[in-house]
């Protein structure tokens, strides 16, 4: 147990600038449990298994593109070598991207706005779903159609949130499709479509992709920010700074939304040091926009080196000054302490094995203000059937009952 008065025992083990803004995250009276170092959370079998049977075959094309990329690792982390691989950065970029995450699933969330300690009266309650399309590693895919759900899926996946609270915002609801040309390179790369169905309008409108990098209904997360990166790689140059040993909240043993609506994530509202955290081996990448008219000059992300799920990450504006900092709270789909069985398998899938993100909190270095989505019941169980899925991925699902 690290109390307050020994937090200073934690500084080899943070990032620095983390350290340097300490006090957003630290406080009287927390009590921050160290768990094992570096457990093992391996994904499921039949990733495993893919990565094995696909091994080198995917490679990096143009403009840190991914060519012949069937299911598993693309790069297993086993061959990369971050010191010495030019093209280490955008390998374990990719990695991430096609980190194991089941087959979808969904939670139920809710998002608060923060401002110096205080919470505002602004926030969002809902529910989302989603659903991976291509490149899947169950048996049934792989033989049938090459890892894709449906015969010539242009897709890599679907979903998005639907609000239920507060009252002007309820029956808002989202539906993204990511395509698999995103992994192209920029110059054939498909962005991706959003649509939203406004209830105000009752009618649904499409969203313009040069909104992803835009701030989420006055908070200070962007889309491509959710899970520290939810962009597309090429669009991107990618580094492989450096690997160490980082601490960091991995499986929590509290509950948060909507478990409990009520845990202290202490006097700012935005930290997670009343909880258990690991030591785990982590990768740093830099990530440096293609684009001229993006907001961050670049984000430095440390990533757990074997779920390739994000600890922590620090962008920097235009004046390469920390802006951002955002970090995550994880669950372990074996550890059933919290609420019992939570993560159901599913056929060829019956031990899930995946670390999921729980939590998102963001801080605004300059100003003070943040952010925190809470989803503590997330999982990655896919929808039971085909025609399911086809109902769900159905654009006209959003006005249905409206």
């Amino acid at each position: 147990m690290i109390p307050f008065d020994q937090v200073d025992r934690l500084k080899p083990y943070l990032p620095r600038h983390f350290w340097d803004n300490r006090d957003f995250f630290f406080y009287e009276g927390m009590r921050l449990e160290i768990g094992p170092t570096q457990a093992d959370y391996s994904p499921a079998q039949v990733y495993q298994d893919a990565t094995e049977q696909f091994r080198g075959q995917a490679r990096i094309g143009p403009d840190d593109s991914l060519e012949n990329y069937t299911a598993g690792q693309p790069f297993p982390m086993d061959e990369i070598d971050c010191a010495g691989d030019p093209e280490a950065g955008a390998k374990i970029m990719w990695n991430h991207d096609y980190q194991w995450g089941g087959g979808g699933g969904g939670a139920r969330f809710y998002y608060s706005y923060w401002d110096r300690g205080e919470q505002l009266p602004l926030y969002y309650r809902g529910s989302a779903q989603g659903v991976k399309l291509s490149h899947r590693s169950e048996p049934e895919y792989l033989k049938s159609n090459g890892g894709d759900v449906f015969r010539k899926e242009r897709r890599k996946g679907a979903g998005g949130p639907s609000v239920e609270a507060p009252f002007d915002a309820r029956g808002i609801k989202l539906l993204t499709y990511r395509y698999k040309d995103s992994d192209k390179p920029r110059s054939e790369a498909k962005n991706d479509d959003t649509w939203v169905y406004l209830p105000t309008l009752r009618r649904v409108r499409r969203i313009s992709a040069a909104q992803r990098t835009d701030a989420i209904s006055g908070t200070d997360f962007t889309m491509d920010d959710l899970r520290s990166f939810n962009g597309i790689v090429p669009q991107y140059e990618w580094t492989c700074l450096e690997e160490r040993w980082i601490i960091g909240p991995m499986n929590t043993k509290v509950k948060g939304y909507p478990y409990e609506e009520e845990h202290n994530f202490g006097p700012y509202g935005l930290s997670f040091a009343d909880d258990r955290w690991e030591l785990r081996k982590a990768v740093k990448i830099r990530m440096v926009p293609k684009n001229d008219d993006h907001p961050y000059h670049h984000k430095d992300i440390w990533f757990d080196k074997q779920t390739l799920t994000a600890m922590f990450s620090f962008a920097f504006d235009r004046k390469e000054e920390l802006w951002k900092i955002i970090w995550h709270n994880k669950r372990w789909s074996g550890d059933h302490t919290l609420t019992g069985d939570w993560y159901k398998g599913w056929k060829d899938v019956p031990e899930p094995r995946d670390l999921l993100i729980v939590s998102d909190v963001i801080v605004n270095a300059q100003t003070g203000t943040g952010n925190r989505i809470e989803f503590w019941d997330a999982n990655g169980t896919p929808l039971k059937s085909k025609g399911k899925i086809r109902r769900f991925i159905d654009v006209g699902r959003l006005t249905r009952g409206r």
